[in-house]
């Protein structure tokens, strides 16, 4: 009686073993990438082969693991800055776009870089979402890449990546005329309390500064945007103008962090942007050693920044 049950128990893994294709990527679908990649891939060769069917590399979001990895240890941002870690990032994410075979058209990943940005932009004509939040070695060279390989891109995130600049907004706006969402959020430097913990401090003191010229840039090429996030640019009136000329569709506008601009320059802009339905404000709190200033339109309305134009 043993020896039947031993045998029918046998017989059951090695049909899971033989699953045909078909059945093993259905199953493997319901998984998440962090379970395929670390569980999965590992059961036996037939596994690993139907984990690298297209089908189930369309797509790559670590986003939601970076995020609750960070919030459970500050180790694990330490790591993340490091050129080991990002090379890790970089051969999952060519590995994606080898398997996905041309069908890839979602990426939100952090802490990639040029080599595997690269290869997204050979492989990859049907990208809609490219979200490379915090990637200091991504760079302008790349980006143009990604402008003339993803033509269909709809949303794209920048935020922290400070080796791109405005010429890539450009070219990605003369390229992908169906971008409707940009992210491009900076570090604040305001307060260095603020600021994430464990990013290297050289990192952040290579901020871009001209925020006019990429404001320039998304006004000019990025007409159809609907959604633009500029946390802490250093863009002026100047900049904010031609954003609200040139891309009247907005219906958000994120200025969060934004000192540079006041709130009659927003009121300004904000009149030409009449399909605008959220609008965030700078309100910034601007802290010293002896104490707190209001947020930021006490700080606007107090100093009368306008004042001090010519």
């Amino acid at each position: 009686m043993a020896e039947e049950e031993e045998k029918t128990e046998s017989v059951q893994v090695h049909n899971w073993a033989e699953l045909t294709q078909l059945c093993l990527v259905n199953i493997l679908s319901y998984l998440s990438i962090e379970d395929r990649w670390r569980g999965a891939m590992f059961v036996c060769k037939s596994w690993l082969q139907a984990c690298k069917d297209p089908n189930l590399n369309s797509v790559i979001d670590l986003e939601a693991q970076f995020i609750e990895s960070v919030a459970e240890s500050s180790l694990s941002s330490t790591r993340y800055w490091n050129r080991e870690f990002e090379s890790k990032i970089d051969s999952m994410v060519r590995s994606v776009v080898i398997w996905s075979d041309g069908s890839l058209n979602f990426v939100r990943v952090r802490h990639c870089s040029d080599r595997s940005i690269a290869l997204i932009a050979e492989r990859s004509p049907n990208l809609q979402v490219l979200s490379i939040q915090r990637c200091p070695h991504v760079t302008d060279e790349t980006m143009s890449k990604i402008a003339s390989g993803c033509p269909l891109l709809r949303e794209l995130d920048i935020s922290f990546c400070y080796q791109i600049s405005h010429k890539s907004l450009a070219l990605i706006g003369q390229h992908c005329p169906n971008l409707r969402i940009l992210r491009r959020n900076l570090m604040t430097q305001v307060n260095p309390s603020q600021q994430e913990p464990f990013v290297p401090r050289e990192y952040v003191s290579t901020c871009p500064q001209d925020g006019d010229s990429e404001a320039a840039a998304i006004g000019k090429f990025m007409p159809q945007l609907v959604q633009l996030e500029l946390q802490f640019s250093k863009l002026t009136n100047k900049g904010l103008a031609l954003i609200s000329e040139g891309c009247i569709n907005l219906e958000h506008l994120d200025l969060f962090g934004c000192t540079n601009v006041t709130s009659r320059d927003i009121a300004n802009a904000s009149s030409n942007l009449k399909q605008l339905k959220t609008l965030k404000k700078p309100h910034l709190c601007l802290e010293s050693q002896t104490e707190r200033y209001g947020h930021w339109q006490l700080y606007d309305d107090r100093f009368q920044t306008d004042f001090f134009r010519i």
